[in-house]
């Protein structure tokens, strides 16, 4: 996936606002009414926990959590602070920071040693969240990045998705947030003009996309904006005039705070950052000041390893040597291409193996999760209960942004997990992808996996509803072969794709760890790419940008993935016919999104188990 739970919390955590800036608008019952669905969240982050001392952090920390992301609140279920943003002013941020640091200590009080073995799996989740949490403050990314997958015209665009407006008290509410979204933005542009005097700048390109997409916003006629879509929606079941108020109060908003609010963040980003941002040849962490330890803590949040850039990008180049053969090798079998060079070639220039249309691709993505809906319940025990549905990348976001991504479902069961395609440019989008690319983002990937996650039982809420992203990444990238053996894929193209996409991984560690570390320019990262995977041009230019401005989050994939076909070749070999594929499965996924030595220490006693039950 391109985006999972990490890229929801990326989207919706860097969104920036004080205290309401129009209390009156306010509901009353969102901040104080003892919600049913707020006193269940808490329960729930209890749960599973023997230790007292240990539930009443963990009660503490998730209800401090849904107060602190009002956004992510929402998207769970728990409205009781739907007429809120989350704080990112440099007080705000402040405050994040000592909570941080407060819990951890209050963790640090408890001795693990003395933990049942299910709370030291918890004991130890949260301890590696907020640890890493801790040691990436120094990045302070809230002052100099710049991402056209993060930015207000994205964050601020999804708003209307994320709160559903069905009722006057869901207006009332959303407009409430609404007239702190121009707050947000002031936020945002203080923190760049906070990083610009310290010298942090974000890369030229990185910058000039936000740019475009900005100007691009506040070029468009404002009743087209996405957020007055809530405005077009008209509510026959509303008591008279209500809603025609409003539309009427939500565009005066827009039109006279949220947009002047573009504009200064725009002419800052114009003026002042534009002019001094890093040129190609300086694009990764290792320009920056704070960037070796920064890098340093991205690797070990999204890994959960310690390993070093150096040795992530030899465990990389060794992976790209594989998937170089067999690809090669396909090709030879498939379109009787002579190199793997040829290959490649072959693979962009043939326009009969791309879609022609938008529907097409959506058609495609839709007919993948139907067949994985259909086979899933061959491989796996424990089976999702939410839906997912097949969605495509809004206009002002595809040129930008990737191939796809996936967005969780709704805790309340509101919505379902969304499977985004990009259709933008059809005639650049490979049918040899289509296939893969939907198991990686719906069934049997991250749909799959992060809805079991969230419906499991006896585990705390933060446990559920979060995740490691090698965890996450991991799985979706071992269900991408994993889908050969379920029939996913019709033909060798479509195996084309899968080996594409393994090799598209595994150059990410080497492409990551070179930005980041040994110094390689943007252009050099792209030819890389461009040498080993069958990406189109403008895929790997969107790729690029991505790992410049996500440092360390593109290691998670073929980190993880590694970790689980070990671990499964391990078990085969120890349990031999009495190897279940299934409860393999099951056990991989019922913990929820964990550390890789986590994982590892449940695979051992799965595998101890079965071998117990097998001698007698």
């Amino acid at each position: 996936m391109n985006r999972s739970l990490s890229v929801l919390a990326l989207a919706l955590a860097a969104c920036a606002s004080g205290p309401p800036a129009n209390p009156q608008s306010s509901s009353p019952k969102a901040a104080n009414a003892p919600e049913p669905a707020f006193v269940k969240a808490l329960a729930e982050a209890r749960a599973g926990v023997d230790d007292i001392g240990l539930q009443d952090l963990l009660e503490a920390h998730w209800a401090w959590e849904l107060k602190d992301d009002p956004l992510r609140a929402t998207g769970l279920g728990v409205h009781r602070y739907d007429d809120r943003l989350p704080d990112r002013s440099e007080a705000g941020i402040a405050e994040r920071r000592r909570r941080r640091a407060a819990f951890l200590k209050q963790l640090e009080a408890i001795a693990p040693g003395q933990l049942t073995r299910r709370d030291a799996v918890t004991y130890a989740m949260l301890e590696t969240e907020l640890r890493t949490a801790v040691a990436s403050e120094v990045c302070d990314f809230h002052e100099w990045t710049l991402s056209a997958r993060s930015n207000p015209v994205t964050q601020f665009n999804y708003l209307p998705e994320l709160h559903k407006v069905r009722s006057p008290s869901d207006a009332s509410n959303l407009l409430a947030r609404y007239h702190q979204i121009a707050g947000a933005i002031d936020d945002t542009t203080a923190a760049l003009t906070r990083g610009a005097a310290r010298g942090l700048f974000a890369p030229q390109e990185s910058v000039r996309r936000v740019l475009e997409m900005v100007d691009k916003q506040l070029g468009t006629a404002l009743d087209e904006w996405p957020l007055l879509k809530p405005a077009r929606a008209p509510k026959a079941d509303w008591p008279g005039g209500e809603h025609a108020l409003f539309a009427k109060q939500l565009r005066e908003v827009v039109a006279t705070d949220i947009v002047p609010a573009l504009k200064r963040y725009g002419d800052l980003v114009r003026e002042r950052i534009f002019p001094k941002a890093r040129d190609e040849e300086h694009s990764g962490l290792w320009a920056l000041p704070v960037g070796k330890a920064c890098y340093a803590a991205r690797i070990r949040a999204f890994t959960t390893l310690s390993s070093t850039p150096e040795e992530i990008h030899s465990v990389g180049v060794n992976a790209i040597a594989k998937t170089d053969s067999e690809m090669a090798a396909l090709g030879k079998k498939v379109m009787g291409t002579g190199s793997l060079a040829e290959t490649l070639v072959r693979l962009r220039e043939d326009k009969s193996l791309y879609f022609d249309t938008e529907e097409a691709v959506e058609a495609a993505a839709r007919k993948t999760l139907q067949l994985g809906k259909a086979k899933m319940g061959d491989f796996f025990g424990v089976l999702p209960k939410a839906s997912c549905k097949v969605v495509r990348i809004p206009d002002y976001e595809a040129p930008y942004t990737t191939i796809a991504y996936y967005r969780p479902a709704h805790a309340d069961g509101s919505k379902p997990g969304e499977y985004f395609v990009n259709v933008y440019e059809p005639t650049t989008r490979p049918r040899f992808e289509a296939a893969v690319l939907a198991v990686h983002e719906a069934i049997p990937g991250h749909h799959l996996q992060i809805a079991i996650s969230q419906e499991l039982g006896s585990v705390p809420a933060f446990r559920k509803h979060g995740g490691v992203t090698a965890y996450v990444e991991g799985w979706a990238l071992y269900t991408e072969r994993l889908a050969d053996e379920m029939g996913l894929y019709e033909n060798d193209l479509d195996r084309i794709g899968m080996v594409s996409f393994d090799a598209w991984r595994a150059g990410r560690l080497v492409v990551d760890t070179g930005i980041h570390a040994l110094g390689w320019s943007r252009k050099k990262a792209r030819d890389y790419l461009e040498a080993h995977t069958a990406l189109s041009p403008e895929n790997i230019d969107n790729e690029v940008d991505r790992y410049i401005n996500w440092p360390g989050q593109a290691l998670g994939y073929k980190i993880g993935q590694i970790e689980i076909w070990k671990l499964r070749r391990e078990a085969e070999a120890a349990l031999g016919d009495s190897f279940s594929l299934k409860s393999f499965h099951d056990t991989v996924l019922r913990s929820g999104a964990i550390t890789l030595p986590l994982l590892r220490a449940n695979v051992l006693r799965f595998v101890e188990k079965a071998r117990a039950a097998r001698v007698r």
